[in-house]
């Protein structure tokens, strides 16, 4: 089974990767396109995934349109200048292949619009173009309304998984305090929206509807995750969901591991580059996290002889086993944790279900213009305290570290500490506790002896940030980077310097400037030109 489930996905991804077609383009050209999807913004261009023609050769790419343009819709064909940039590969081993990561979704271009976009209203709109541009609406009826701007865009964010305007400093604070899962449609907003929809079903219905009031709330989520883009962690919480009610359907004894099993295999037939995607990864993990922790860290909390208990106290149980069970993948992909982070998700998580479902019947009055003052004034209110908070558990610089070196030998590791975790809370014996100790004994030899090997190596390098050269000194675990005075140190930092020290395993950091005149560097008698 084994050997031809592994043979089916070569299969499909060999299919997958055939399919892609790259074409000829000159530098600068004019091309005709329509939008498939709205990206997240920087702090100068706004982004758009789109399907463009340039002598009549299709195919998907990236523009890049100056924020202070007009924002594109799903209603209109452009026309426009647009200069052609090819992603590259990264130049060093430590820095974020963006080209791949555009690769596995078939996107080989950007362009950047250098010139008058002109516009042609289209007639031919497919019914998902139609979806597509009524949700376009919505968020534009939620800028419109009358709340702050950081509320609009928590609302966007959380309900129709938009989070292309959300400030620089928003998003921070999110990272920071491990709460970025809250601002994300994840496997919580689906089950609290399926939950609402099932307790209205059941509310004005016979219990002996219960089957039709399960299969009306199915409906009901799916129609939400089409109504906001079938997004990919939405269509793998409703995928899941329904595999799962499906069970209760058939009268079959409901069973996680073969929900995510069989929710898996359907994602991955239709885009085996699912495999690769860092939420895709996390989502399931997170699962599997709940299912083997859950009730083990459950009966270590007080007993829940209440309804009231029972929704606190498992929430706070199911939030420590998905953190837990995905903290190796976070400190592997982002290299950052917060301890405080528990202890925000103790406080936040337990009132994210009253959030979700009064953001959901916010975002339900405004797209039906029914604006109602007091409930924006008292929404606006609540959310403003909720950013607060989480901005107070993002400034905790005390208990966040940044820079976590971590392989995947050392992810395995971790994983199998916490396979040993279980076993040791469900029964403190002398064998689980060894087993664990061991495990852990285990993890930090082999991390020491990562460490002592990148140590032993010196190593000098150029690097580029747009226009920008940036050096590197490394000795042992120490470097000293050398950048331009007048350069973006903020960006730098986040690009360059960051990734280089969590993949050396550096200790000590230390950021110097040197003049914008310098041509040329000597190191121990080797002269290196900067280009």
């Amino acid at each position: 089974m084994m050997i031809l489930f592994f043979g089916l996905g070569i299969v499909f991804h060999f299919y997958n990767n055939s399919t892609t077609q790259k074409v000829d383009l000159k530098t600068n050209e004019t091309i005709i396109f329509k939008v498939s999807k709205k990206l997240n913004s920087n702090e100068k261009y706004k982004k758009y995934e789109v399907l463009a023609e340039v002598d009549n050769q299709s195919f998907q790419a990236i523009v890049n349109v100056e924020k202070t343009r007009k924002e594109l819709d799903f209603n209109h064909y452009y026309k426009a200048k647009a200069y052609l940039i090819q992603p590259k590969s990264p130049e060093h081993d430590f820095q974020f292949d963006y080209s791949k990561y555009l690769k596995r979704k078939n996107i080989f271009y950007q362009f950047y619009i250098n010139g008058e976009i002109s516009s042609a209203a289209r007639n031919d709109l497919s019914f998902t173009e139609k979806i597509k541009q009524k949700r376009l609406g919505t968020l534009q009826k939620i800028g419109h309304s009358e709340m702050s701007f950081r509320s609009r865009e928590f609302l966007k964010g959380i309900i129709l998984a938009d989070r292309t305007e959300i400030d620089s400093e928003t998003v921070q604070d999110f990272n920071r305090s491990g709460l970025v899962h809250f601002l994300a449609i994840s496997g919580t907003h689906i089950v609290v929206i399926f939950g609402m929809f099932y307790f209205l079903m059941m509310r004005f219905s016979s219990v002996r509807l219960k089957r039709y009031a399960i299969v009306i709330s199915l409906l009901f989520i799916w129609i939400f995750a089409f109504f906001i883009g079938f997004g990919n962690s939405v269509v793998r919480s409703c995928i899941m969901i329904s595999v799962y009610f499906i069970y209760v359907l058939l009268q079959r004894k409901p069973d996680l591991l073969h929900s995510m099993a069989l929710s898996a295999f359907i994602i991955l037939m239709i885009d085996t580059q699912q495999i690769f995607d860092v939420g895709f990864q996390l989502s399931f993990i997170a699962v599997l996290g709940i299912y083997w922790l859950n009730q083990s860290i459950l009966k270590y909390l007080p007993r829940q002889d209440n309804f009231f208990k029972k929704l606190i106290y498992n929430t706070i149980s199911i939030s420590v086993a998905a953190q837990l069970a995905t903290l190796p993948l976070v400190l592997y992909y982002f290299h950052q944790f917060s301890l405080i982070s528990i202890l925000a998700n103790f406080i936040i998580v337990p009132f994210s279900e009253l959030i979700i479902i009064f953001s959901f019947l916010m975002t339900a009055l405004i797209s039906f213009n029914l604006d109602f003052e007091i409930l924006n004034w008292c929404y606006d209110f609540i959310i403003k305290i909720l950013l607060k908070v989480i901005h107070w558990f993002a400034d905790f610089d005390a208990v966040f570290f940044e820079n976590i070196p971590l392989n995947l030998t050392e992810v395995f590791l971790l994983f199998g500490i916490i396979y040993f975790l279980k076993f040791m809370l469900d029964k403190l014996s002398f064998r689980n506790v060894s087993n664990i100790i061991l495990a852990i004994a285990v993890f930090f030899i082999v991390r020491i002896s990562f460490n002592l090997f990148e140590n032993q190596k010196d190593e000098f390098l150029t690097h580029h940030y747009k226009k920008e050269n940036i050096i590197s000194i490394k000795k042992g675990n120490k470097v000293i980077f050398w950048i331009n005075s007048s350069g973006d140190k903020d960006k730098i930092q986040q690009y360059i310097i960051n990734p280089y020290v969590s993949s050396r395993r550096i200790k000590s950091l230390e950021i110097k400037n040197f003049p914008a005149s310098t041509k040329m560097v000597k190191f121990e008698d080797e002269i290196y030109e900067l280009k």
